[in-house]
């Protein structure tokens, strides 16, 4: 954009530092005996989410109060959609797996600039992954960097999913095997950045705040995350929904795609 500032060094600190303390505070009430509720059909919600949702509000939109806000755990706020900065939040990515006392949760917020992000962090405190982002300056996990798997081979036991689109990438190469299923969709998708993980898929129902800081670190590890269709994500929209979604190192993601397209198996239905 004409004028716009391109250094987000600043944010990127703030980011780092609150996303730590917001880890701590996680990590605290963790395996305690949380309140919690379900929201919507099947969307579990507990005292945790709340805490950590207004640490951050706090502490990050104290920062600009410009900068709009879009977080799972805040009433939707349509002032965001004239901002052209938003900080997009999700404060326990994973929530049924925190209340059932398993480590794969994480902390995600991204900075949104027109719809892009701009600066990404992932922390998953229990497992001591702690991811970051800027765009143009690479992608790191606790402070090295990363870069995606190369190659464009199909192997399942390096793809993370859920169960119904497992089975159906599988008619695609043969396969049966999957690696386990990782409660943190942010989670999932920062470990192809990392190479962990070849290839990550989400089912049709992840939202902004699901994907918006992994798409980032993805991206500046050198791959790809886009919908079936190849069209890349654009955030702080009306609508905050994505369809199915597939990520992976770019020669492997556009083999992918090319495969897919000839024989199409997926349901926009398949849980995230």
């Amino acid at each position: 954009m004409p004028g716009a500032r391109n250094d987000f060094a600043v944010e990127a600190a703030l980011l780092a530092s609150t996303l730590r303390e917001a880890g701590e505070l996680a990590s605290g009430m963790f395996g305690s005996d949380l309140k919690s509720w379900v929201k919507g059909v099947s969307s579990p919600v507990s005292e945790a989410d709340i805490a950590v949702n207004h640490f951050l509000e706090e502490r990050l939109r104290s920062f600009n109060p410009d900068y709009g806000w879009l977080s799972e755990e805040s009433a939707d706020d349509p002032a965001r959609l004239g901002k052209s900065r938003v900080w997009v939040v999700d404060p326990i990515d994973g929530t049924r797996s925190y209340l059932n006392r398993r480590k794969d949760w994480s902390i995600s917020v991204a900075l949104v600039d027109h719809g892009v992000p701009v600066l990404g962090c992932v922390y998953a405190p229990m497992s001591d992954e702690f991811y970051l982002a800027e765009r143009g300056k690479g992608a790191t996990l606790n402070a090295s960097a990363i870069l995606s798997a190369r190659g464009a081979d199909l192997d399942l036991t390096r793809v993370a999913a859920p169960p119904s689109i497992l089975d159906r990438v599988a008619k695609i190469s043969g396969g049966t095997a999957g690696a386990p299923r990782i409660g943190s969709l942010a989670l999932r998708m920062c470990r192809v950045a990392s190479g962990a993980l070849d290839v990550a898929f989400a089912g049709g129902h992840s939202r902004d705040w699901d994907v918006a800081a992994a798409d980032l670190i993805i991206r500046e590890a050198g791959g790809a995350m886009t919908e079936l269709t190849g069209e890349n994500l654009r955030y702080n929209c009306p609508v905050v929904a994505h369809g199915v979604l597939v990520a992976a190192g770019r020669p492997r993601h556009q083999a992918l795609l090319n495969a897919l397209a000839r024989r199409p198996v997926f349901n926009a239905n398949a849980p995230i």
